[in-house]
C-alpha cells in the first residue's frame, strides 16, 4: 500500500480520541491490512494488543503525556474494567510525578497472574472499600475508576523511593488530598505493609512545594542538613513582594529553582526574565544573596551544598568519598 493512500486513509477515518481499539478502528474502516501496514510503515505505534496510537501523535506528545497514553491504551483494550492505582492514579488525578516509570497499575481483589494482566501492567493486590475508589474524568474524556486521592498517596508512599513519593504528595495536598484521611490509615492499622516509609512521607510532605523541581530541591535540603528555610518567602522590594522559593530570613539568603516552566510557560520569556532580574537587583540593593539551582545541579549535591553554605556562612563540610580511597600498599586506606 503506497504510503500517501496510507496516510489519507488513516487520517479520513481515525476517530477523536488519541488511542483507539481495534474494534473502533476496524468498524471505522480501517481493516486489519490498513493497521499492520500503518504499524510495518511506522503511522501507526501499537501500544498494547488491542490498541493504537498515530506515531506523529505519540512523537509530539511529551513523556508525561505519553504515559497518560498509555493509561488510555489499557482502558480502552479492557473495556474499562479496571481500577487504576499507585503512579497511574496519580496521573490520572492530575498529580505531577517524577520518573514514576511506563507501567500501568491497577488494583484487584486477587492476585492475578503476570501473563494476564500483560507486561505493561503493574497489577496489586487489595480489598478497596468504598470510600477508597473515585472517579475521575479523564483527558480522553473517558471516566475511569481510581483509588481515591489519599490512598493513593498513600499506596505511592509504599511503593516509591522517597523522593518519587513525595514530589507526588506535595500535589496532592494543592489538589485537596486531606491529610487526616492519610493519618488514619497508620492509625487504624489498616495498613501493615510499607507504614515506616509511609510514616515518613507524611511527615515531610508540604503543599507549600510548587513544582516538581521545588519538592526535589526541599528533599536535598534535607539530605544535606540544610534547615531552616521558609517556603514561599516575601520580602517587599521597592518594586514590589519578591517571593523566593526558599528563604533564610536572619542570613538574607533566597534560594530560587529555575525550572523551565517559569519562564516559558506563563508569559513572554524576554519579559519573565527581565522582570525577574529587576526584583532580584532590588534584593540585591537590600542586601539579599540569591542562589539559582536548575534540574542538572540535583544531581551534583555537592555543589549545591558548597554554593549555599557560603550564602548562609556555613561550614561547609567534608563529606566522606562515596567509594574508599586506595593506599599505595593497594587496600583501602
Amino acid at each position: 500500500m503506497q504510503l500517501r493512500k496510507l496516510d489519507a486513509l488513516i487520517t479520513a477515518h481515525w476517530p477523536e480520541s488519541p488511542v483507539a481499539s481495534t474494534p473502533e478502528l476496524v468498524g471505522g474502516g480501517l481493516g486489519d491490512r490498513v493497521l499492520t501496514a500503518g504499524v510495518r510503515n511506522r503511522k501507526l505505534l501499537r501500544l498494547r494488543r488491542g490498541a493504537y496510537v498515530r506515531m506523529d501523535q505519540w512523537r509530539r506528545s511529551k513523556p508525561w503525556e505519553q504515559d497518560l497514553l498509555r493509561i488510555q491504551a489499557h482502558q480502552c483494550s479492557t473495556l474499562g474494567g479496571s481500577i487504576y492505582s499507585h503512579v497511574s492514579a496519580a496521573r490520572l488525578h492530575g498529580c505531577q510525578d517524577w520518573e514514576g516509570g511506563p507501567l500501568v497499575h491497577v488494583t484487584t481483589p486477587f492476585s492475578p497472574a503476570k501473563a494476564s494482566s500483560g507486561s505493561d501492567v503493574a497489577a496489586h493486590a487489595a480489598c478497596l472499600l468504598p470510600h477508597e475508589i473515585a472517579q475521575v474524568q479523564t483527558p480522553w474524556q473517558r471516566p475511569a475508576q481510581t483509588t481515591s486521592l489519599e490512598r493513593t498517596v498513600v499506596d505511592c508512599a509504599r511503593t516509591l523511593d522517597f523522593e518519587r513519593a513525595v514530589v507526588i504528595a506535595d500535589h496532592a495536598l494543592r489538589l485537596g488530598a486531606d491529610p487526616r484521611k492519610m493519618q488514619d490509615y497508620l492509625d487504624n492499622g489498616r495498613i501493615t505493609r510499607g507504614t515506616r516509609r509511609l510514616r515518613r512521607v507524611l511527615e515531610f510532605m508540604d503543599a507549600r512545594s510548587e513544582s516538581v523541581g521545588e519538592t526535589r530541591t526541599r528533599v536535598l535540603l534535607d539530605k544535606l542538613g540544610i534547615v531552616g528555610a521558609v517556603l514561599q518567602l516575601d520580602v517587599a522590594t521597592p518594586l514590589g513582594n519578591y517571593r523566593g522559593d526558599f528563604g533564610w530570613e536572619q542570613q538574607k539568603v533566597i534560594l530560587e529553582f529555575d525550572g523551565r516552566a517559569k519562564y516559558f510557560e506563563y508569559a513572554p520569556t524576554e519579559e519573565v526574565i527581565f522582570e525577574e532580574r529587576r526584583r532580584e537587583k532590588a534584593l540585591q540593593a537590600q542586601g539579599w544573596k540569591v542562589v539559582r539551582i536548575e534540574w542538572d545541579d540535583l544531581s551534583r549535591p555537592w555543589d549545591v551544598d558548597r554554593k549555599l553554605r557560603e550564602a548562609l556562612d556555613l561550614r561547609v563540610e567534608r563529606r566522606k568519598p562515596a567509594v574508599p580511597l586506595l593506599g599505595s600498599s593497594g587496600t583501602a586506606g
